[in-house]
């Protein structure tokens, strides 16, 4: 594969100043919130005001562009949750029933290298302030702390069900994951891999990301229809917010300075999308059956939402609303992931003529 040309320089430089305002924006807010701001009627604080900044121009492009299928290794089986971090160029993915870790560096389109011993990976969540991946690895019932520098396993830590989605509060230096099976967050300490605590949750526990917006970790709670608030310093529940014509919500993706949540009901195919200020829902779409990873382009506020059917619906926000622009199919397409820096697109598949590839997309 090419490396990137003259314009996608431009766009790396476009989508670092517009992520460097958002930051900016965003981080003096948080660190004046003593808590999760969380309240039974909004997830946002009574000050923010939606930053003023000029969104990167989106192409209007319905259909995505394949740069390459980059040959990876290992059987053609399951792969699940992707990981970027920007800083490093790389790309971290889970090769679930092969039982490794796929760290691909973006820039050089190759496999630095296979992280074997992550039985049955599924999260998976770069920690760039720690120098930490951190892998769960449900064949194991342990999430798994890899140094990102030497690529060893530094840490295990044991006693969760099964699992899952994996999220960071970096004010805290905690690390929440999801038990889906245990019905529980488990969250661990950053600074030394250890245990903290188990959250019970009352259901099964989908996807659980960090709003730094609220200063809250949020978790869908699949078998209650809810999104629950945490408060990561105090380590309990806040609040609970019914997610009303959801069924068996798993996958979410906020839009932190935007103020929406995008959530994905496995049992009917619905894309939800939710007002953070209000928790009213604004407005629902069709995705492509049994939807389950989603992946947010920030910069150019454009949302994939990747299906067990193969299909990967493509939305485009706008002030006017979420616009659907157009999908991408390929089998066992269920995990994406997207470059910030360049917005290219990502999708593990297991299965190619035999083999699994990283099929690399450009809009």
């Amino acid at each position: 594969m090419s490396r990137p040309g003259a314009a996608d320089r431009v766009a790396v430089l476009h989508a670092a100043l517009v992520l460097s305002i958002t930051g900016l924006c965003a981080r003096p807010l948080a660190a004046q919130v003593a808590g999760c701001a969380a309240t039974a009627a909004s997830l946002t604080p009574k000050a923010w005001v939606v930053p003023k900044t000029q969104p990167a121009q989106a192409p209007n492009v319905a259909a995505p562009r394949v740069v390459a299928d980059i040959a990876l290794g290992g059987p053609a089986n399951r792969f699940d949750y992707q990981s970027v971090d920007a800083a490093t160029g790389r790309l971290y993915i889970s090769h679930m029933n092969a039982g490794r870790l796929i760290v691909f560096d973006l820039d050089s389109s190759r496999v630095v290298r296979d992280v074997s011993g992550v039985d049955r990976a599924t999260g998976v969540r770069a920690v760039p302030d720690h120098h930490m991946i951190y892998v769960s690895a449900a064949g194991r019932r342990e999430v798994v702390a890899i140094d990102d520098r030497s690529l060893g396993v530094v840490a295990r830590i044991g006693g969760i069900r099964f699992p899952d989605g994996i999220a960071y509060a970096p004010a805290e230096h905690k690390v929440f994951v999801s038990d889906e099976s245990g019905d529980a967050d488990v969250v661990i300490d950053a600074r030394t891999n250890r245990k903290l605590s188990t959250i019970a949750l009352g259901g099964e526990a989908g996807n659980t990301h960090y709003d730094s917006v609220s200063h809250c970790i949020l978790v869908a709670v699949q078998t209650r229809n809810q999104l629950v608030a945490i408060d990561p310093a105090t380590e309990r529940i806040v609040a609970r917010y019914d997610l009303a014509g959801s069924d068996h919500p798993h996958g979410f993706a906020l839009d932190e300075p935007g103020r929406l949540a995008f959530v994905t009901g496995e049992g009917n195919a619905r894309l939800q999308v939710w007002d953070l200020r209000t928790m009213r829902l604004v407005s629902t779409h069709p995705v492509g059956g049994d939807p389950d990873v989603l992946a947010w382009d920030a910069a150019w506020r454009r949302l994939y939402v990747a299906s067990e059917s193969g299909v990967v619906s493509i939305f485009q926000v706008e002030d006017s609303g979420v616009r659907f622009v157009g999908e991408i199919r390929a089998r066992h397409a269920h995990t994406v992931s997207v470059d910030p820096r360049t917005h290219r697109i990502y999708l593990p598949l297991e299965n190619v003529a035999g083999r699994p590839v990283l099929r690399v997309m450009a809009p």
